[in-house]
């Protein structure tokens, strides 16, 4: 047959949100590459993309049919039934579980593993809604630091768009591994240094970024909000604030300078492990150069320290008046649409009082029956928490309970999956209408499905409609077709759609977020902070009341640890979190990076493999002796499957669920003391 050429768009929990061409022959994906219907990807897609979709969508791992467990939890026996047999079990399961314990003893589990509006969450919530289900408060695994800390200093505005780096004179990458998770930020940074820009990366591990840097900070892991106090210290000490602009627009900065104050560059060279004309060379250069563009990544925000340190970095450019005018922080995205998630979602449904838990502790409440009532019913989707959550081998005795009802939604069995009762085979990207936003740039786009479904797969919303139908739910909300689900993602009538009904966006065209000028929002440009003050506030109010006094203004906690080694887990150029890690770009477990004087200390050689253990847990890793990691660092990236560990074990085994960042209760997975020894 002729090969067709169809677009699309890439859902994975990445910022770029690439859209695509999808070659399709005879109903099967057989090439995918990137498509210019997206300026800002431009064609560009990343290697795991372009070489894996194929067996992603029609590889042997993928699940088709609906399954039913015939074994213990965790041993993959299942039999295969049809629909009607597993909504009709889920119903009964679930109604006997509301019986005994009440609606609040079901919960949903899940994530961020396909982006879409639709996808993501909507029949979902509406029908977890009316059930009256317990409500999961899921930023805490990531995300919501880094959106706690931005809310609170600039408000519900996006940062400047990620096309402002390849102008840039000074380009700032602070915890962000971008090469393997932002890939068009770093082809625009790359462009500006070609054309005389400056980079520096501020990350614990000399990631590929790091390599091409002007300066590599390598500081201590956590020690952020130090290493930007002291830079707005010295940038003081120079008379490079802006103090202009700080009268007009900036709350709460002399409270944050005597806070910086404390920290000059010597002080706090010696507590990040800096040299102090690193320091001094990183304020020279902020001071400056013009325009600065700075790009804050997740790695920033997975410590104890994380909100703090996030908003003294992102406050470095409101001290400098260096916002507006292609300059400013490549951050919150996502505030550039106009969503509406009180229709998609549909919350008026849910009973007054339902509770709300924090994902990070699930695990906990899971294992201890340490709530009331308890959770007795689980519906998985969207997400891997075996492999993704803190605590690992807490939430695998949690989901490992005969006693507690789990039903799987996924595209393949993954190690989650296996501890189901019921797997509902879901339906890839490539197979449904989906309205897609980003949480790294300002472009609203659109698909069409370019296969039919494989199998007896189905598409998020559809399953949730049947849900909701054996359930019994007949409001109308519930029988919304895709394309109304589209149109109440997204406020039709603001003017940043130009009057396009979102589920009429073209599928070759993104829609670019504009202010009514019709030129890309940018902070003080043509949108402004959107604080209770309307000042950019270094000091927070707001922040304090959600998360404690304490966090009225960025704060420091010292490292209290019982191990002599800090580990950290980046993201893998293989894997987006754990999606793919089935496949063949990750057959084996990623390397443990240790430094040469720890391996020397230790006795340990390059290639050993390695027990890597704390009080919660032991992961087998090969170790890699290298000064890609500082001394006291040791790093492996996140996202691997149990299969790859002989201790059947990986690394978010090691990660305590029960620290948690300074705002948002985000979980700490660079915050990790462990120690390391020959197997």
């Amino acid at each position: 047959m002729t090969l067709e050429q169809q677009p699309s768009v890439c859902t994975f929990d990445c910022p770029d949100a690439c859209s695509l061409t999808v070659g399709v022959d005879d109903g099967r994906i057989v090439k995918v590459r990137g498509s210019d219907a997206l300026p800002y990807t431009a064609g560009v897609i990343c290697n795991k993309v372009a070489r894996y979709s194929g067996d992603f969508v029609h590889g042997a791992q993928r699940l088709q049919h609906p399954l039913r467990r015939t074994g213990p939890k965790g041993l993959e026996q299942f039999e295969r039934i049809s629909w009607e047999m597993a909504l009709d079990e889920i119903y009964e399961r679930v109604g006997a579980v509301i019986g005994r314990w009440g609606p609040q003893a079901v919960m949903p589990l899940n994530y961020a593993g396909p982006h879409g509006f639709l996808a993501g969450d909507s029949m979902s919530l509406r029908f977890f809604h009316k059930l009256g289900a317990t409500q999961l408060y899921r930023r805490a695994l990531c995300g919501g630091v880094r959106s706690e800390a931005w809310a609170g200093t600039y408000g519900a505005v996006p940062g400047c768009p990620p096309e402002f780096a390849e102008h840039a004179q000074l380009n700032v990458v602070w915890g962000n591994n971008a090469t393997a998770t932002n890939l068009h930020l770093v082809r625009g940074i790359r462009r500006a240094m070609r054309a005389g820009g400056r980079l520096v990366v501020v990350d614990p591990l000399r990631t590929k970024i790091a390599e091409q840097a002007d300066l590599h900070l390598q500081l201590l892991p956590g020690t952020d909000v130090l290493l930007a106090w002291s830079v707005a210290a010295e940038l003081e000490r120079l008379g490079s604030l802006d103090t202009a602009f700080i009268a007009a627009h900036v709350l709460g900065a002399e409270e944050f300078l005597a806070l910086a104050r404390e920290w000059p560059a010597a002080r706090a060279a010696e507590a990040c492990g800096l040299q102090e004309s690193q320091i001094l060379t990183f304020v020279r250069w902020m001071a400056e150069d013009d325009p600065l563009v700075l790009s804050p990544g997740n790695g920033l925000e997975r410590s104890r320290n994380g909100g703090s340190g996030i908003r003294a970095a992102i406050a470095l450019p409101a001290l400098l008046g260096k916002l507006g005018r292609g300059s400013g922080v490549v951050l919150a995205a996502g505030n550039a649409f106009p969503k509406t998630p009180a229709k998609l979602y549909r919350p008026d449904l849910l009973p007054a009082g339902t509770r709300t838990l924090t994902i990070n502790d699930i695990g906990r409440h899971l294992a201890e029956d340490d709530i009331d009532p308890p959770l007795r019913a689980l519906f998985i989707y969207n997400h891997n928490p075996i492999v993704v959550h803190p605590d690992q081998n807490r939430m695998r005795r949690g989901l490992a309970r005969e006693d507690v009802f789990s039903v799987g939604i996924e595209l393949t069995m993954t190690e989650s999956m296996t501890h189901c009762d019921v797997v509902l085979p879901a339906a890839t990207h490539f197979e449904y209408a989906e309205l897609y936003a980003s949480y790294g740039h300002h472009w609203l786009q659109r698909a069409e499905p370019v296969i039919a479904s494989v199998g007896d797969s189905l598409p998020n919303t559809e399953i949730f409609r049947r849900l909701a139908a054996r359930f019994g739910f007949t409001e109308p909300c519930f029988e919304a077709t895709d394309a109304e689900l589209m149109d109440d993602a997204v406020d039709m009538t603001d003017q940043r759609l130009g009057g396009t009904r979102p589920s009429k966006i073209p599928t070759r065209r993104a829609l670019q977020m504009a202010g009514p000028d019709g030129r890309p929002l940018v902070l003080f440009d043509n949108i402004f902070p959107a604080t209770p003050s309307g000042k950019i506030e270094l000091k927070s109010a707001a922040l304090a009341e959600r998360w404690g006094t304490g966090a009225a203004l960025p704060a420091w906690r010292e490292r209290e640890a019982a191990y002599s080694l800090m580990l950290i887990s980046p993201a893998s150029d293989n894997r987006i979190s754990s999606t793919l890690g089935d496949l063949a770009a990750s057959p084996k477990a990623p390397p443990l990076l240790m430094h040469p004087a720890d391996a020397a200390r230790r006795s340990l050689a390059h290639g050993a493999q390695v027990r890597v253990w704390n009080d919660r847990g032991e992961v087998v890793l090969r170790l890699a002796v290298t000064d890609a990691v500082r001394p006291g660092v040791v790093a492996s990236e996140k996202g691997a499957w149990l299969k790859t560990s002989p201790t059947g074990q990986t690394i978010s085994a090691l990660v305590s669920a029960d620290l948690k960042a300074d705002l948002a209760e985000g979980a700490c997975f660079n915050d990790t003391p462990v120690e390391v020894a020959r197997v």
